[in-house]
């Protein structure tokens, strides 16, 4: 029996797995951010967004749904945006999330 990773040409599964990485290095990225005042909360939000943006984006290029280049252009941006504002903080949950991000970004900007 056909594997799905078997039926998705190498940029989709690129791209969905970068989805996989960013959502992991965000969730704990936020997970870290909650509590550290208001000089965290823009990248508590973006991370929160990236959770969101890169899991539906990775649903949405494994289902081969007609939307996922529409989303994969959004999560980049998302997931720019938040590199970013992670870039910014010198702690070390930040500055995890910056090089996936990055990846997930390149790779849904070729999907797109």
């Amino acid at each position: 029996m056909a594997q799905i990773n078997d039926l998705l040409d190498d940029s989709t599964r690129e791209c969905i797995d970068n989805c996989h990485e960013a959502v992991k290095a965000c969730a704990h990225c936020a997970d870290e951010c909650i509590g550290k005042g208001e000089e965290m909360a823009e990248c508590l939000r973006l991370c929160r967004d990236v959770v969101t943006v890169a899991s539906t984006c990775a649903q949405l290029c494994a289902s081969g749904s007609q939307f996922n280049s529409d989303i994969a252009e959004t999560c980049a941006d998302v997931c720019e945006a938040c590199a970013d504002e992670c870039e910014q903080h010198d702690h070390d949950h930040c500055q995890a999330c910056v090089e996936p991000l990055r990846e997930c970004a390149e790779s849904c900007r070729s999907m797109a």
